[in-house]
């Protein structure tokens, strides 16, 4: 991690986050809460801790480590847990909420029994302390590689008619998660999509797996596929309609295992068989998806933007951006790129007008959007 004086850009301090000899990488921007530079790190790792750490941004002296793997020596202590993504910060409530990944070895868990804490989970950290709060566990001992780095969205609202401050998760799993952000507790747990490896639900609202679709010499078909219902692209939501937008792949996949004993860290293959992208808006007091649009085969890799006037912005698996109506997502303009898009819309204001910006293949496009009306218009006469 390098800081920059931001007047001439000369070096303050350079420090290293993790030894990238020996597997690690970082996948992510630091996340500034007060005087803390926290950051996580990326690999596919055996057999080393993950952590998620805060650096003082004066000296570059480190603050914190918060480990997602238990002290060497523990009962049943699992690897893994890579903090791939930037977490998020509640300043009223002084939490800060990371998605952490999954156990190694990956896909064969008979090494790891248990259910491989705190791996696959979305913990709340203090970030003065880098002290854990509360954990919730997406996939209680994961085996299919399902991550729960997906963005957490912080909303505050009624739920069933009481007021809460919620963190929203839709998890690679394919479970949709409402979570009371201040104390962890499980409000809804529910999936957006086929899900097949699932028993059902525990007193806590976490999945229980199902023995029987672990990965197996013969091959399990497993819903959804090693890519997830849903990855890192950004969710959004829309407070005046009460919906979360997320871009979904349901889909399927062939798991196997190998060798038996799990001796390596993938420990078997996966092979997707079939997956179709859709962008969902499920309403959050139900779980129920209240409408979808289809985004094509293979799904895209765009982000989404809602804004307070109704609007939808995001990208096709064909190469188009897209502006969709919130409330119904039916298109309202859409426009070729030459590629989909792999990043998130941003808003901005300029000389008096929005903008929203689209990347695509290494090309930035800033459409406006009274040209965007203005076509709308067009279009309907």
């Amino acid at each position: 991690m390098i800081s920059l004086n931001a007047k001439d850009g000369t070096v303050r301090w350079n420090v290293q986050i993790a030894d990238v000899e020996q597997g690690y990488w970082t996948t992510e921007a630091p996340l500034i809460v007060g005087n803390h530079v926290i950051v996580g790190i990326g690999g596919d790792l055996d057999n080393l801790p993950t952590f998620v750490k805060s650096i003082d941004p004066e000296d570059g002296k480190l603050q914190w480590q918060w480990n997602v793997d238990p002290p060497p020596g523990t009962k049943d202590a699992t690897t893994g847990g890579t903090t791939w993504m930037p977490g998020t910060y509640d300043p009223e409530l002084n939490l800060l909420y990371w998605g952490t990944g999954n156990p190694t070895p990956v896909l064969n868990g008979s090494t790891r029994p248990g259910n491989d804490l705190y791996t696959c989970s979305v913990v709340a950290l203090n970030p003065d302390t880098g002290k854990l709060v509360w954990a919730f566990q997406a996939s209680p001992h994961d085996t299919h590689d399902w991550d729960a780095v997906e963005t957490p969205v912080l909303v505050d609202g009624d739920f069933k008619g009481k007021p809460r401050k919620m963190l929203m998760q839709a998890s690679r799993n394919g479970y949709f998660f409402v979570l009371d952000r201040a104390t962890g507790e499980n409000l809804l747990t529910t999936p957006f999509g086929p899900v097949n490896w699932a028993t059902g639900l525990d007193d806590k609202g976490q999945p229980i797996p199902n023995p029987a679709k672990e990965p197996a010499p013969d091959g399990r078909l497993i819903a959804p596929d090693e890519g997830g219902l849903t990855n890192y692209r950004a969710p959004s939501f829309d407070p005046a309609t009460g919906l979360f937008l997320v871009s979904a792949k349901p889909s399927y996949s062939l798991y196997f295992a190998k060798p038996a004993d799990g001796s390596y860290g993938w420990a078997g293959a996966d092979y997707s068989l079939w997956g179709n992208g859709v962008l969902e808006a499920i309403d959050y007091q139900t779980g129920k998806i209240r409408w979808s649009h289809e985004l094509g085969h293979g799904g895209s890799g765009a982000g989404i933007l809602t804004t307070d006037a109704g609007l939808v912005f995001t990208g096709d698996g064909r190469g188009n951006a897209l502006a969709l109506d919130t409330s119904d997502g039916k298109t309202l303009w859409h426009a070729g790129l030459g590629s989909p898009m792999q990043s998130s819309p941003i808003t901005y204001m300029l000389d008096g007008r929005q903008y929203v910006l689209t990347g695509s293949g290494g090309v930035l496009f800033a459409w406006t959007l009274p040209q965007m009306e203005a076509k709308q218009e067009q279009a309907a006469r």
